[in-house]
């Protein structure tokens, strides 16, 4: 699974406007919507399942990069919303320092071998320091899918 292909590309705030974890998870999930990937009745179940999962421990790994998450059976296959923070959202993440790049994915609960996939995609291409950067620096939706495309491309 390519980075590019599991993020939407009408799923991209660049830049993220809430400043706060719910508000940031509420604010892809509705980029989800307008993207038309989930209904906007399925949207407040969506971001319960996801906020559940945050409870049970932060999805801020460091660095900057959070990947709030949740199996459903609201979705058939994996996808992501990406949001750009220019302030910094506290996810409180391992290393307790703010979150610029936020990765919500949501997987089929059926399929847990594809969730497994779309995590490997992320932290695949979260590996690569200057991705990392170049993803925080991104200041549009259209420079953050162009990115999103050179990571596709130049992994397997």
């Amino acid at each position: 699974m390519k980075l590019n292909e599991l993020v939407h590309s009408k799923a991209i705030r660049a830049p993220l406007d809430a400043t706060k974890r719910d508000a940031s998870i509420g604010e892809l999930m509705k980029a989800l919507v307008t993207a038309k990937v989930i209904k906007p009745a399925q949207a407040e179940e969506l971001v319960k399942a996801v906020l559940k999962r945050e409870r049970k421990g932060s999805t801020g790994f460091g660095h900057g990069m959070a990947v709030p998450h949740a199996k459903t059976d609201l979705v058939d296959a994996p996808i992501a919303a990406l949001g750009i923070s220019p302030v910094g959202i506290d996810f409180s993440s391992l290393d307790r320092q703010p979150v610029n790049t936020v990765f919500l994915i949501l997987s089929p609960e059926a399929k847990p071998d594809l969730h497994v996939a779309a995590m490997e995609a992320i932290f695949q291409s979260l590996q690569d320091d200057q991705f990392k950067r170049l993803l925080r620096q991104a200041r549009t939706p259209a420079d953050a899918r162009l990115l999103l495309q050179e990571a596709g491309s130049s992994k397997g």
